[in-house]
C-alpha cells in the first residue's frame, strides 16, 4: 500500500491547478508510465524527506519491514516475513526475509535495519519530523543476521505500525563518513523495492527503472518517468496529447473540462476520498496571531462555504478538525465555524483593534493590522484563495498581501517559521497519531509550523500515545479536538477527493481502499 501514488504518511501537499487542451497520442515507449510533479523534489534519502513529490517516488524504490493491505489496510510482511509482540508490548521482533537484494545486488539484512534507526535518532540527522515518530525506541538490536528487536521504554499504541513502517536504507551505501544531510546519494538512490533509480535531470524529469532483481512478481510497467512540470496548464496539454498517463486533476477540470465523451473513450477518471484536509495555519509565534480571538476572528472572516463552491465545484466537506472526517476520531458534535464579520469584528474589538483613525484600517497601540498571506508560486488554488482572501479582509480594515515562494524555498520558510500565514494540505494516516502536528515539542523543528502550544493538549496527546483501549483513546483525541477548535491554530477549510484522470492504455486500474496502485496495472495493447 506504501507504493500507492498517493502517500499515508503526514508529507506536505501542494494544491495545484491544471487547465484544458485536446488531442490523443500514444507515448514512443508503451511500456513506461509517464508521471506528473509540480514541483521537483528536495531529496529523494526517505529518512530526510519531507514532501509528496519525494513520497511518491520513494515509495517504488525502498521499502518497510511491514506492507499494508491495499483493501483491508491490515499490516503485512514487506521486507519482514513475520514478527511477534511481547506480553507487555515493549518489544517487537521482526524476522528478515532472506535473498533480498539492494539494487546493487548487495544483500538486506538486519545490519542495514540498525543502521536506519542509528541514522534517523542522530542529533545531526536534519529530521525532526521522523525522529518524533522513534521518542520511545530506546535501542533497535541484531539478534541474528535475520532478525531483529525493536525495544521501547513505554507503550505505543502505533508502536508496530511505526517500527514496521520505517524505510530501510542502505548501510554500505550511506555509511562511509559522509554527512548524511548532504550526501551524494540522496540524489542517487540505493532501494530494495520493484523500481530502481535511473537518472534525474534536475529541473526536467526523474526516472525510474524495474528492478530485475526485485524478489516478488515484478511489475508490467517497466519504466516509470516523472516530468517536472510547474506550470499546470502545460501539464493537461500533455497529458491529453498522451506525454503523461496520470494527472491529478482541479476541480474546475473534472466538472467543465474532461467531460466530452472523447475524453472518457481515451482517459479514466477517478474520484475518492483519501485522510487529509487543507487549511490555513496562523502563526501563533507572531505578535499579531499570538491572540486566541485574533485567531477566531480570522476563521469566522473566511468564507469556506463559498470557497469551497467556487473555487472546488463544491466537491469536498467542510471540516473543523485535525482528524480524518471519515475516521473514529474526528468529533461530530463540534460544527464548522460560519462566515460571519459582525462575530469577527467583535472579536478583533476585544483584542484592541479598532480603526483609531478612521482611515479604513484597523489598528492597536499604533500598529496596522496588515499581515503577509505565504504561499508556493505552483499554487493556483493558493493564488485564488488568497485573492479571494485578500478582498474580504479589506471590507473589515485588514490588511493582507501576498508573498511567493517556489516550493523548495517554500519549504524552508515553513521549516524556518518565517511567515505570518499560510495554506497547505495535509495527507494523513489511516491510523492517525495528532502528535507530529500539535505537541509543543514539535514546534522546533517538527510539524507544528504554527507554534500550537497548549499544556492539556500536550497531556492528551501523550496519554493518547500510550492507550490502548481504542474507545478512550477515541474520548481523549476527541477532546484534544476541542481544544484545537477553541483555539484555531488553523482555520481549516475542507478535504477534497482525489481526482484523478488516467490513460486508458494501462490495464487493472483499480481504486482500492488506499487508493491507486500502480505496480499491479497492466499494459494494454494499443490497437485492442
Amino acid at each position: 500500500m506504501k507504493r500507492s501514488i498517493f502517500s499515508l504518511s503526514f508529507c506536505l501537499l501542494l494544491m495545484i491547478t491544471v487547465t484544458a487542451c485536446s488531442g490523443v497520442t500514444q507515448p514512443k515507449e508503451p511500456d513506461t508510465l509517464y508521471m506528473h510533479l509540480s514541483a521537483e523534489p528536495g531529496t529523494l534519502n526517505p529518512v530526510l524527506a519531507t514532501d509528496a513529490y519525494a513520497a511518491s517516488i520513494n515509495g517504488h524504490i525502498y521499502e518497510t519491514l511491514l506492507d499494508r493491505d491495499l483493501d483491508t489496510l491490515e499490516q503485512i510482511p514487506d521486507l519482514a516475513r513475520s514478527w511477534s509482540v511481547s506480553p507487555d508490548k515493549k518489544k517487537f521482533r521482526f524476522h528478515l526475509k532472506k535473498g533480498v537484494l539492494w539494487s546493487d545486488g548487495v544483500e538486506f539484512t538486519a545490519d542495514d535495519v540498525v543502521y536506519s534507526f542509528q541514522v534517523i535518532k542522530d542529533p545531526k540527522t536534519a529530521n525532526a519530523h521522523r525522529k518524533v515518530n522513534y521518542l520511545d525506541v530506546v535501542d533497535v538490536k541484531k539478534i541474528d543476521r535475520y532478525t531483529v528487536d525493536f525495544i521501547y521504554s513505554k507503550k505505543y499504541f502505533l508502536a508496530l505500525e511505526i517500527c514496521g513502517g520505517m524505510t530501510i536504507i542502505p548501510k554500505h551505501i550511506f555509511d562511509d563518513g559522509a554527512d548524511i544531510n548532504t550526501h551524494k546519494n540522496n540524489r542517487f538512490p540505493v532501494g530494495t523495492g520493484p523500481y530502481l533509480f535511473k537518472e534525474w535531470d534536475t529541473g526536467s524529469r526523474i526516472t525510474l527503472e524495474r528492478n530485475e532483481r526485485y524478489r516478488d512478481k515484478k511489475p508490467e510497467i517497466k519504466k516509470i518517468i516523472y516530468r517536472i512540470i510547474s506550470e499546470q496548464s502545460v501539464a493537461l496539454q500533455m497529458f491529453k496529447k498522451g506525454d503523461l498517463d496520470e494527472l491529478g486533476v482541479r476541480a474546475i477540470q473534472w466538472v467543465r473540462q474532461t467531460n466530452s465523451e472523447k475524453f472518457k473513450e481515451n482517459f479514466y477518471k477517478f474520484k475518492y476520498f483519501t485522510p487529509g484536509y487543507s487549511y490555513i495555519g496562523w502563526n501563533a509565534q507572531d505578535e499579531l496571531f499570538r491572540d486566541r480571538r485574533v485567531r477566531e476572528a480570522m476563521t469566522y472572516l473566511v468564507n469556506r462555504r463559498a470557497i469551497l463552491e467556487k473555487l472546488n465545484f463544491g466537491l469536498g466537506r467542510l471540516v473543523h478538525g485535525t482528524f480524518y472526517i471519515n475516521g473514529k476520531y474526528y468529533n461530530h458534535s463540534l460544527e464548522p465555524r460560519e462566515y460571519s464579520p459582525e462575530k469577527a469584528k467583535k472579536l478583533l474589538q476585544s483584542a484592541g483593534w479598532t480603526d483609531s483613525d478612521n482611515d479604513a484600517v484597523l489598528d492597536r497601540d499604533g500598529k496596522k493590522f496588515s499581515f503577509i498571506f505565504t504561499i508556493s508560486s505552483g499554487s493556483k488554488f493558493g493564488e485564488r484563495l488568497g485573492t479571494i482572501l485578500k478582498e474580504d479582509l479589506k471590507k473589515i480594515g485588514i490588511e493582507m498581501d501576498i508573498n511567493r515562494f517556489e516550493w523548495a524555498v517554500f519549504v524552508q520558510k515553513l521549516q524556518q517559521r518565517e511567515f505570518q500565514a499560510v495554506t497547505l494540505s495535509w495527507s494523513l494516516g489511516y491510523n492517525e497519531d495528532p502528535y507530529d502536528l500539535w505537541h509543543s515539542s514539535q514546534i522546533k523543528g517538527g510539524f507544528n509550523f504554527v507554534g500550537f502550544s497548549n499544556k492539556e493538549a500536550d497531556q492528551l496527546m501523550e496519554q493518547g500515545r500510550r492507550e490502548f483501549d481504542e474507545s478512550t483513546r477515541i474520548r481523549l483525541f476527541q477532546r484534544l479536538e476541542e481544544i484545537i477548535y477553541r483555539e484555531q491554530p488553523y482555520t481549516f477549510l475542507f478535504c477534497s477527493p482525489a481526482l484523478v484522470v488516467v490513460n486508458r492504455r494501462f490495464g487493472n486500474v483499480v481504486v482500492h481502499k488506499a487508493g491507486l496502485h500502480i505496480e499491479e496495472w497492466t499494459v494494454r495493447d494499443t490497437n485492442e
